[in-house]
């Protein structure tokens, strides 16, 4: 009997152990259900995390400014998946003192997005769209650096207008709030299938961008200094989770239910959308040209060089290729 109570209570320590080892962490993602804004979810679903000895509390947002507000105010260690321009912004704005830093590329180059009417729609491409509303999440955004960049190649003088998340865009497209509205596939590919609406845009068209990181993962700089080992863990099992979404079916299952779209749907998406490429975490690239796009889309007030903001990033964790 002592034995045995001596070995429950051996086992009882052990399990508390590996309760208090795990690292803890906040993580902010945007627009939840979309395939890049899934790796946390994948990542769990394989096992990764657990393996690795983390627990991550995952808070989704509608992405752009929200997401950045998230790590600027603490909330979290990590705020995924935001657009390298208002990093830039803020960054040209506060210096050393700017509350985050860039830690990894998210994605590189302009692939998931498009710009849709509605089936009646006069509008048939960006170059007949002068004057009218035209949707991006919201200012700083990758969407917002892509809607810029088509409409400065097409020469349009479009009207770009912040409206959130991609569900509420689709809404206010339809009720005729907004002349054209901005999607990520899979959302509304259905209703392209259905002759409902009409795509009028695509990110890939915005060929200047192919080379470009237009998406940054940052962390919170006190985070950096007390979890900078977790951070990096967690980037590390982040790769593993894209490897994993890139080589595993399960991944396509969970993509369509999150999205409720049927299987072959959301395996066109990834297909079509998503190259894998595009999910390189190493190397922020074409830093000079964001900068340029900085200085003309006024996120910038003056002309900076990589140099003038080489403290804005941290890279904590490089993939090896």
């Amino acid at each position: 009997m002592h034995r045995l109570l001596l070995s429950v209570l051996a086992l009882l320590c052990a399990a508390a152990g590996s309760s208090l080892a795990a690292e803890k962490l906040k993580v902010a993602i945007p627009q939840k259900g979309f395939w890049d804004s899934s790796w946390v979810e994948f990542g769990e679903t394989a096992g990764f995390f657990k393996q690795a000895g983390l627990e991550i509390e995952v808070f989704y947002t509608e992405g752009g400014a929200q997401t950045v507000a998230t790590v600027v105010s603490g909330s979290v260690d990590v705020a995924m998946s935001n657009g390298i321009l208002g990093a830039i912004r803020a960054y040209a704005r506060g210096g050393e003192a700017t509350p985050f830093r860039i830690i990894s590329a998210e994605m590189t180059g302009a692939n998931e997005l498009f710009w849709w009417v509605k089936a009646d729609s006069p509008v048939k491409s960006l170059k007949d769209a002068d004057g009218k509303t035209i949707a991006f999440s919201s200012p700083g955004s990758s969407s917002h650096l892509i809607l810029l960049t088509l409409l400065r190649q097409a020469g349009s003088k479009a009207k770009p207008t912040p409206t959130g998340g991609v569900p509420s865009t689709f809404t206010q497209t339809m009720t005729g709030q907004i002349d054209i509205g901005w999607s990520v596939v899979p959302f509304a590919l259905k209703d392209v299938q259905e002759g409902k609406i009409r795509i009028v845009a695509r990110a890939r068209e915005a060929t200047e961008l192919q080379n470009q990181t237009i998406r940054v993962n940052l962390a919170n700089v006190n985070s950096l200094k007390t979890k900078r080992e977790t951070i990096a863990k967690f980037m590390q099992v982040i790769a593993k989770s894209i490897d994993w979404a890139y080589t595993n079916p399960q991944a396509i299952d969970i993509f369509a239910r999150n999205m409720k779209v049927t299987r072959e749907i959301a395996k066109q998406a990834v297909d079509e959308f998503y190259p894998k490429s595009a999910m390189q975490l190493g190397e922020v690239r074409d830093l000079e040209r964001s900068l340029k796009d900085a200085l003309e889309f006024k996120f910038l007030t003056e002309p900076k060089t990589p140099k003038d903001i080489a403290g804005l990033f941290d890279i904590v964790y490089k993939p090896t290729m």
